[in-house]
């Protein structure tokens, strides 16, 4: 039997895309110098955002587009508000 196609399902297993997940990155003086234990080969472009100030739940963070050693293209951003690094896809 195939399920009705306007079925809402199972939110639970529904998540944003491309959502931000935590990550380990060695930094040196501000700068991802590894992400996930590889080291980063290039830093393409790097750009800070802070917004809703206004609010109980500000957001300042400092991203990085970066290329890894192994080639891959990868965006992390620190959490200023979290203190806490974070990888999203590029």
């Amino acid at each position: 039997m195939v399920a009705h196609s306007r079925d809402q399902g199972d939110s639970r297993a529904a998540r944003r895309l491309n959502e931000p997940r935590p990550v380990d990155v060695e930094a040196l003086e501000g700068a991802p110098a590894a992400v996930g234990g590889v080291v980063v080969s290039s830093l393409r472009e790097e750009w800070r955002v802070a917004d809703r100030w206004w609010t109980d739940e500000p957001v300042r963070r400092r991203y990085f587009d970066l290329v890894l050693e192994t080639g891959e293209n990868v965006a992390v951003f620190y959490d200023e508000e979290r203190e806490r690094w974070f990888k999203q896809k590029a």
